[in-house]
């Protein structure tokens, strides 16, 4: 291979690595501080050794307001794929909160909603893993607008498909819209939260206030 390939090669392989630590060393040391694990480790402990097929892994959001242009990790805070439980294939998705909070972005619902056409087309499970503050509201109305693709996948596939939501954290907005449409909520010990909105919403870059 010539000296360019290998240099495609060399950053192919950088970014694979980035997209495991998701939104990097330090954050994962807090997410563990509270008593949390990654979305990584979520799948591990949830599907059969050897059974995840991730794909979307490297995508990353495109939008450079408010600062976002600087804060770009590959799989853009979600982990997406398939994989199998007790031996049955599922489709799974876990909200990785150690990247912007697990704020919901247009990448985010691509990759959801490509999952769920595909568990519609194949007759599997769908399993969400939600661990996430809502909507990403430095890309405004484009969050909004993707979380309505999702929804509309998860009436669709309403008897259709079993649909199991698991609230891991502190979930709020979309992030529990999403999961009230499904068949099963599963919330695990004693630090989930869901809430169907955020009150009086600040944010350092966006001066704005949301009341509910």
């Amino acid at each position: 291979m010539d000296g360019k390939t290998n240099d495609h090669l060399q950053t192919l392989r950088e970014m694979r690595s980035r997209a495991v630590l998701g939104g990097g060393v330090k954050r994962i040391e807090q997410q563990h501080a509270r008593g949390k694990l990654t979305a990584r480790e979520r799948l591990s402990l949830l599907l059969d050794d050897g059974s995840f097929q991730e794909f979307g892994a490297l995508a990353t959001h495109n939008v450079s307001a408010f600062g976002l242009d600087k804060q770009r990790f590959p799989g853009d805070g979600i982990v997406t794929g398939f994989g199998k439980v007790s031996g049955r294939r599922v489709a799974v998705f876990a909200q990785d909160f150690t990247v912007l909070g697990g704020s919901f972005s247009e990448v985010q619902a691509q990759k959801i909603s490509r999952l769920q056409d595909l568990a519609l087309e194949s007759g599997i499970p769908l399993i969400g893993l939600n661990d996430s503050g809502g909507a990403r509201i430095q890309e405004g109305v484009r969050s909004l607008a993707a979380y309505g693709e999702v929804f509309v996948r998860n009436v669709m596939a309403s008897g259709v498909i079993p649909q199991i939501s698991l609230i891991l954290g502190p979930c709020a907005g979309g992030a529990v819209y999403s999961p009230a449409l499904t068949d099963f909520i599963i919330m695990a010990g004693e630090s989930p939260l869901s809430s169907i909105g955020r009150r009086n919403t600040l944010t350092k870059d966006l001066r704005w206030f949301q009341p509910v």
